[in-house]
């Protein structure tokens, strides 16, 4: 569900900002799987890391009604077994589902981006979710320094 609000600010001009009373799901919609999207943002798009977690991203429109398309992935070269790249994706998305509101509270215009996971062992959720915090908010800061 997506409300619109209009917010005054300084000389009088208005901006209207997008946002989504807060359901604590990952939705089909929020999640990014079209291949164009992903071969574009891999090769058009800005990085950054909070070990053990980067996030690459990219501005771009998007057929999803949210502000946000998120894809995570895993690589094969550290975790062979599949069993053990599907619950660290598992994780993944866990502390990004429940830490969303970072993101779509701040963000104006429509983004994607992928996580990946960067160790070469299993970290703790705890501490998976605490790096997830981090990368979120380093993400909100580059976007915002970007628009001025």
């Amino acid at each position: 569900m997506i409300f619109s609000k209009i917010s005054k600010k300084t000389n009088d001009s208005f901006s209207l900002r997008m946002f989504v009373i807060m359901k604590f799901t990952l939705g089909k919609e929020e999640r990014l799987k079209s291949r164009k999207l992903i071969g574009r943002l891999y090769s058009e798009g800005e990085y950054i890391k909070k070990f053990p977690l980067k996030m690459v991203y990219l501005q771009t429109e998007h057929t999803s009604k949210y502000p946000t398309q998120v894809g995570v992935s895993v690589p094969k070269r550290l975790f062979k077994r599949a069993v053990d790249r599907n619950r660290i994706k598992r994780l993944l998305r866990e502390s990004y589902r429940l830490q969303k509101e970072i993101v779509y509270s701040e963000v104006d215009k429509p983004y994607v981006f992928m996580i990946s996971y960067l160790a070469k062992e299993e970290w703790k959720y705890a501490d998976i979710e605490d790096k997830m915090r981090k990368l979120l908010t380093l993400f909100i800061e580059k976007t915002s320094k970007n628009e001025e």
